[in-house]
């Protein structure tokens, strides 16, 4: 804890400032309603994944609680009162390439996990700026596209699949924060420092040609 800590320090919590580092880089996440469907009929999204309206510009304990017990029980009762008229698709899909990636290919996607961390902790952290997130969305396009090289070169791989979400969560992440031209609830931009008046939700869409998908 924050006083052990202190104990360990000689540092009184009753007078010394403590330093926490900051982590949250969006609040909200895929749209969804009460029940945590979303736009996708059979696709559900609920807790710090989804954007439901309860979380607002901050991240609280108390929103966690709300949807873990409230939306879960919704969720649950939608998706069975909807299972049985969802047919069960069977494919026999087959990823088509030979090669598998050796050890030496997956030490740079382990590299680039690396770099994407870091560059979200030092560039997309609760106090942005234009300039750090154009460098950002500029970096990750570039992991995008190589990430885009390894699946078209190589028989699919675990470290692969997720270094794809991430890259594009990331960047995503990064549209989000370039389009909000104000500070509000966590994240203070350097740019536009005062909120505006008039709070909206950020939302992205596939249909909004990001080039990312």
């Amino acid at each position: 804890s924050r006083c052990a800590m202190s104990r360990d320090t000689s540092a009184s919590c009753a007078t010394t400032r403590v330093s926490i580092s900051d982590s949250h880089y969006l609040c909200g996440g895929v749209v969804a309603d009460v029940h945590g469907q979303t736009d996708i009929e059979s696709l559900f999204a609920i807790g710090e994944t989804s954007c439901t309206g309860f979380h607002g510009a901050n991240r609280l304990a108390s929103n966690s609680l709300l949807e873990c017990v409230a939306m879960a029980h919704n969720c649950a009762l939608q998706i069975e009162a909807k299972l049985e008229h969802w047919p069960l698709l069977e494919t026999s899909t087959r990823w088509t390439k030979e090669d598998k990636p050796d050890a030496d290919e997956l030490v740079v996607v382990s590299h680039s996990w690396d770099e994407i961390r870091r560059l979200m902790w030092n560039y997309v952290g609760i106090v942005r700026s234009n300039r750090r997130l154009k460098s950002a969305e500029r970096r990750l396009a570039a992991i995008l596209r190589e990430v885009h090289d390894y699946e078209n070169s190589f028989k699919t791989h675990p470290d692969i699949i997720e270094l794809r979400n991430l890259a594009l969560v990331a960047a995503l992440t990064v549209q989000c924060a370039l389009r909000r031209q104000e500070s509000r609830g966590i994240h203070y931009s350097l740019d536009y420092p005062e909120a505006s008046p008039n709070a909206q939700d950020t939302v992205l869409a596939a249909t909004d040609g990001l080039g990312l998908f």
